[in-house]
């Protein structure tokens, strides 16, 4: 037995021996949670609690000031009937248990008579979102799809803590798809909005928001890309886009809710998703907060927008127009007009310059530069960067105010008649600009020559030409009748490839073309 025992306490004094070698410089003992750690994975794991402490500050502070959205419709429709479910009893059966008309169910009169219809209104969900406080007096800004789409709607709004508030509308604007309504109630949780201009590719964010009605559901991911505009959300000519791209999980139901950085403040609103599935794939797009404040403060103060206007048509930078011009591909965005009389002609801005900064920021996406001008209150100053003939210049232009009607007046259409010259190396064909032409399409004091026929599948047709079009320069080259582009033509023949400037009777543009051999 005693020398079982030497046996059984010397093999404890190896292992203690043993531990005390390779084992006491790599371990540290931790009494407040109870664990061995490694000393290096000890601090890697405390920096994960503190940021994960981070976000459940943020959550836990931001969450009360995010609503969940009902929209409901009254509709008047028949009274429900057991003939709904189809086949589930004979007749016979329903009539004997339940009387001739069968437990609600209209059931034909012995004499062939169809009984008295039956009409009452009822309610019925038309949408559902989320929204943010950000006013404790009540007023909550979300998406215009989740709330303006229905006309005579019932809009009503649930709080974290339970309460039920009917909303009313203030305001929306449906061309940056966002809504602001109010309830009567006041002290009410709010959110601070931040500078979406400082939000960082790469920093973190949480959404936060109702997907598929689970309320006041959190998520977290990092900004994946800024100034997104071209993503195929609403129609591309009426929409006012410049996106925040994040990783953060967004569904259906999320549309409203507030993207918010790790300083609590309010970046972006949740309005759309990229997906194949219809639920999160890891892309999703907020509207950014500073579009956000200028809509919802007009929509306060007066029930509208007014647009800031910079007074050109621009078009973006392709590969044919860069090579056209000289340029790196996609490094700015050409303008093709200058309009009389606006911020931009007055600042001496010209046709075919190439915008490459915006207020010392380079430019991006077209429809995110647009948005930006649109969000610029009228007689605001703005600094440009240019290229003219390969050379920068700067310009400060004002910016001036948006005709919404003007812009959305229809340009003119059809093509007109008479003696014509077909260009088969672009396929169109084109006529001299009467006066008569001119003044039916709207060209009164232009020159150039009208575009009366496109050939399908021509490069013409697929670079969006149309009849109708009055063609006004050839390589830079100004023409004003069949002959002169029928010269220019052909000395564009021997480069392969041929600039036009066109317009629409609203609008000019430059169109790249290569010629067909």
């Amino acid at each position: 037995m005693w020398h079982k025992a030497k046996r059984i306490l010397l093999a404890a004094a190896l292992a203690v021996a043993v531990l005390g070698v390779f084992a006491v410089p790599l371990l540290v003992f931790e009494p407040s949670s109870n664990a061995v750690y490694g000393a290096d994975t000890s601090e890697a794991i405390q920096t994960l609690k503190d940021f994960g402490d981070t976000f459940a500050q943020v959550a836990e502070t931001a969450s009360p000031a995010v609503v969940s959205i009902q929209v409901t419709g009254e509709v008047t429709s028949p009274q429900m009937q057991m003939g709904d479910f189809p086949n589930m009893f004979p007749d016979d059966l329903l009539e004997f248990f339940f009387g001739p008309r069968g437990f609600g169910r209209q059931l034909p009169q012995r004499k062939g008579q169809a009984p008295e219809g039956r009409q009452w209104p009822r309610e019925v969900p038309m949408g559902q979102g989320s929204g943010f406080i950000i006013d404790p007096d009540g007023y909550i800004v979300t998406n215009n799809h989740v709330v303006g789409e229905v006309d005579g709607a019932k809009i009503t709004v649930k709080l974290s803590d339970g309460r039920e508030f009917e909303a009313k509308m203030v305001g929306n604007d449906p061309k940056t798809d966002v809504a602001l309504i109010k309830v009567e109630a006041g002290g009410l949780p709010s959110l601070r909005l931040g500078d979406s201009d400082a939000t960082k590719v790469g920093e973190w964010v949480l959404a936060i928001g109702n997907p598929f009605g689970l309320s006041h559901t959190v998520t977290a991911g990092i900004v994946s890309a800024r100034g997104r505009g071209d993503v195929g959300i609403g129609d591309s000519a009426d929409f006012y886009s410049d996106f925040i791209q994040t990783d953060a999980a967004i569904n259906p139901g999320n549309s409203g809710g507030p993207l918010i950085n790790l300083d609590g403040e309010v970046v972006g609103m949740n309005t759309a998703i990229y997906s194949r599935t219809g639920g999160s794939m890891g892309i999703g797009f907020a509207i950014p907060v500073n579009m956000i404040k200028y809509v919802e403060t007009q929509l306060r103060d007066k029930g509208t927008v007014t647009r800031g206007q910079l007074g050109v048509g621009i078009q973006p930078l392709t590969k044919e127009l860069a090579e056209s011009f000289g340029v790196d591909e996609g490094k700015g965005i050409l303008i093709g007009q200058v309009m009389e009389g606006t911020g931009a002609d007055k600042a001496g801005l010209k046709q075919g310059d190439i915008i490459v900064e915006y207020n010392g920021q380079p430019v991006g996406d077209l429809n995110s530069f647009r948005s930006r001008i649109a969000s610029t209150a009228p007689g605001t100053d703005i600094q440009l960067v240019v290229l003219r003939d390969g050379k920068r210049i700067e310009k400060s232009v004002t910016i001036g105010t948006l005709d919404e009607k003007a812009v959305e007046a229809a340009a003119p259409g059809g093509g007109p008649g008479g003696p014509a010259k077909i260009e088969k190396d672009i396929g169109v064909t084109v006529q001299n600009l009467t006066d008569d032409v001119a003044a039916e399409l709207g060209y009164e004091g232009e020159q150039g020559v009208v575009v009366s026929a496109v050939e399908p599948g021509s490069p013409a047709e697929m670079a969006g030409m149309q009849s109708g079009n009055l063609i006004q320069e050839v390589n830079r080259t100004k023409v004003s009748n069949i002959d002169q582009f029928q010269e220019a033509m052909e000395k564009a023949g021997k480069k392969g490839t041929v600039l036009l400037l066109v317009s629409d009777g609203q609008y000019s543009r430059y169109v790249a073309l290569r010629l067909a051999k």
